[in-house]
């Protein structure tokens, strides 16, 4: 039954990694990545001068880090939220309002975005309404370069948080109810029973999902930037992936390209390490992957 994973990624993982020659060589599609000639660390000495490619590294640190300061803690609370709820239907119903967003693409999410965040769209009707201004003088906010990065940071997050509580609710589906039952016999109320039980609890699955939002700190959502970019906010939507997709799809430069996206998986990899061993801390001194 595994031979057909193992199979799959050999062929789509594996075997590619073999491209990656073409990072230390010039090549076009009119050659074989054997006849490409050779140009060593050419392609990594044009990066390192590449102003684009610095501001579009500015960019997915900036979006990123904001991602994980706001959206890291966002689904433990609402875990613990629906955790506490003790009404069932409720609770499914909160749960599927939460988790609907994930399923639809970034082509929906951000048609709706466009629509709200347009000079008469939806958040301008309701702030004309609550008369925070003027009738017709509301802003198209796509069009901000300077908002960019927010409106990035929470619709990701109002995408992703509900599909987020997964873990942390089957986590603490498995917590022994004899716990709350001591503690409260013990005079703790809910939000001691939260600090002293739950959280300790849940703190393996939040090491193991600070450790992949680390490492995953130069990667950005390509589909949701492709979606929301727009001439008037590229100077602060450009992010390392959609400048990889535009030099080499767009512009042939494969070469470049790919050194660019194996610069950026050797600092993920380091990235990894990092946050592996910062995490230690959390679980005495215990690796959660390493």
């Amino acid at each position: 039954m595994v031979l057909p994973g193992i199979a799959f990624m050999f062929i789509f993982t594996y075997i590619p990694i073999y491209g990656l020659v073409i990072a230390f060589k010039s090549y076009t599609v009119v050659d074989t990545i054997k006849d490409a000639p050779w140009v060593g660390l050419e392609n990594f000495r044009i990066i390192m001068n590449d102003q684009f490619f610095w501001e579009s590294v500015v960019n997915t640190l900036g979006i990123s880090l904001l991602k994980l300061l706001c959206g890291f803690f966002i689904p433990i609370i609402l875990a613990i939220m629906i955790f506490e709820v003790k009404s069932g239907p409720f609770k499914r119903v909160v749960q599927t309002v939460s988790y609907l967003p994930h399923f639809l693409s970034w082509i929906i999410l951000g048609g709706m975005l466009i629509s709200w965040l347009s000079t008469s769209g939806l958040l301008n009707q309701v702030l004309e309404g609550v008369g925070m201004i003027e009738p017709g003088a509301g802003p198209n906010y796509l069009l901000d370069a300077d908002k960019y990065w927010w409106i990035a940071v929470l619709s990701d997050i109002w995408k992703e948080a509900g599909w987020g509580t997964i873990l942390y609710l089957a986590t603490m589906s498995r917590i022994d109810p004899t716990f709350y039952e001591a503690a409260r016999m013990d005079g703790a109320n809910k939000l001691k029973q939260i600090w002293y039980i739950t959280i300790p609890m849940l703190k393996p699955i939040i090491s193991l999902n600070l450790i992949l939002n680390v490492s995953g700190l130069l990667g950005s959502n390509l589909d949701q930037t492709l979606v929301l970019m727009n001439s008037q906010n590229q100077a602060k939507s450009e992010v390392i992936n959609s400048y990889v997709y535009r030099m080499g799809l767009a512009q042939g430069d494969f070469s470049y390209a790919t050194a660019v996206g194996l610069g950026i998986s050797v600092v993920s990899v380091i990235l990894l390490f990092v946050a592996n061993q910062a995490t230690k801390k959390m679980n005495d001194n215990q690796s959660v992957i390493f």
